[in-house]
């Protein structure tokens, strides 16, 4: 026992100066965060909201996507997808496969300690024994080693485990983001199908009242009251509402495809909707805050950030390859030709073998790996400056929407107001016999048009809400 302690305390004092003198810093860049090439403030003008409010106001981000979305139906599905989406459990293994990667680059810092036990047995032939007959030999070796450790005094290992931490660390904010977008992906993709059951209601409502309204010109066309030309029209109006029917039955079954792949299961009927409704999210006042607050923090910034932070360790691990590498090999054990023997005084070995290996010729390849390693920093920094900007303006147009569409919807709605009284006037004429079909054709397909546009409207208005959710970073966990 007494040895196997000596062959230890044997082995850490030198690991000790090693750790010691490995523990310097890097020849990588100092990170700057580059400035964001974006404006200051957002844009200004007819097209968007006068920010008003005190403390009560909160920013998007800051709420989190359990209280942003209140309809309840919504909140069960999101945690659904949040739960089977396969493409978020991608992004989660490739988390944890990054974690690993940085793991394996970290450990590299370390020398790794393994402990070997052997034992040679050989038999020499007369011939060549020099004893005038054959001789059997026997060696046993056992000990403690560090294999082909490298020294790393200029921060090589050190820079390439940087750059995998950062490398990992981007992941995770890809993970993030994509929970956004997802989170975002069901909502729209719900709010998609309640206008089309809306939709195909309105077809139905107006396929009904059609063929009320077709009866009663057939009719009067029976009576030689109305036109064949009439009779006709009124026929046109039932088999537009027809064709709506069959395109929107398509879609809502289509809308019911998509929603189930995002959520990543089969949906309870429960869980979806059957119209339109206001009260889809919280968004009711907005707090926007400036652009450096906002955009910064989004997880898809951060990322690209994480990307740069890395590309700028890794030409750390480029400057350190012009400089000498020192490599060491040492172990300490007991050797015997005799298994007794093994641990008696006398059988303790040690073996201590350096290796400095100095770039002089090498054709300019470390050369040009540091220039590829500056590049990629640059390209780095140009993707990075393209995603602020990229994030700026979803923001502005998010908000350059939100501030118009309030005023679309009541618009749109006053319209639809407007033809129904108009189609109910054309109609009590025509039947009078005052106006003919086409007045009463005419209004009716601009009611039509008009409550269809007014669905398309307020899906527009709901789905700015779950955009501002996303552009906005999504809000917390």
């Amino acid at each position: 026992m007494k040895q196997i302690r000596r062959m230890i305390a044997s082995l850490c004092l030198p690991l000790a100066t090693i750790l010691f003198f490995t523990g310097c810093s890097t020849m990588a860049p100092k990170y700057a965060r580059p400035v964001a090439p974006v404006p200051s403030a957002w844009p200004t003008g007819p097209s968007y909201l006068t920010e008003t409010g005190g403390p009560a106001l909160k920013a998007v981000a800051d709420i989190p996507w359990q209280e942003f979305f209140v309809d309840e139906r919504l909140r069960k599905l999101i945690a659904l997808a949040l739960e089977n989406n396969r493409d978020l459990r991608v992004a989660a293994l490739n988390i944890e496969k990054s974690q690993a990667q940085f793991q394996i680059k970290r450990a590299d810092l370390f020398p790794k300690v393994d402990a070997s036990a052997a034992g040679t047995f050989q038999r020499i032939p007369e011939t060549l024994s020099g004893a005038g007959r054959a001789m059997t030999t026997e060696q046993y070796n056992v000990g403690l080693g560090v294999a082909s450790y490298e020294l790393d005094l200029f921060g090589r290992v050190r820079s390439l485990k940087d750059q995998a931490l950062e490398q990992y660390l981007a992941t995770g904010q890809a993970q993030r983001s994509l929970q956004i977008s997802l989170v975002s992906q069901v909502a729209a993709s719900w709010l998609a199908l309640a206008a089309d059951r809306e939709h195909l209601h309105l077809a139905d409502n107006t396929l009904a009242s059609q063929q009320e309204s077709f009866g009663l010109t057939k009719s009067r066309y029976e009576a030689g009251a109305s036109s064949l030309l009439a009779l006709h029209q009124a026929q046109t109006t039932v088999d537009s509402a027809r064709v709506d029917i069959a395109r929107y039955t398509t879609l809502v079954a289509q809308d019911e495809n998509a929603l189930a792949l995002v959520v990543g299961s089969a949906v309870s009927p429960d869980l979806l909707p059957q119209s339109l409704s206001e009260t889809v999210t919280s968004l009711r006042n907005l707090s926007s805050g400036l652009p450096s607050d906002v955009l910064l923090n989004r997880p898809d910034i951060l990322q690209a950030e994480g990307t740069l932070k890395a590309a700028n360790a890794n030409i750390g691990a480029a400057r350190a390859a012009f400089f000498p590498r020192i490599t060491l090999v040492s172990s300490v054990g007991f050797g015997s030709d005799d298994l007794a023997g093994l641990f008696k005084p006398g059988s303790f070995a040690w073996k201590f073998a350096p290796q400095i290996t100095v770039p002089i010729f090498d054709g300019g390849s470390n050369l040009a790996n540091q220039k590829v390693a500056e590049v990629d920093r640059t390209i780095a920094v140009a993707q990075y400056e393209k995603a602020i900007q990229t994030a700026f303006r979803e923001v502005a147009d998010a908000l350059a929407q939100r501030g118009t569409i309030d005023n679309q919807v009541d618009a749109q709605q006053s319209l639809a107001n407007a033809t129904s009284e108009s189609y109910r006037l054309s109609r009590a004429r025509y039947e009078r016999g005052v106006d003919n079909y086409l007045t009463v054709l005419d209004s009716q397909r601009s009611l039509y048009g008009a409550q269809q546009n007014l669905i398309s409207t307020r899906l527009t208005r709901l789905l700015n809400h779950v955009t501002l959710y996303k552009v906005f970073g999504g809000g917390k966990e």
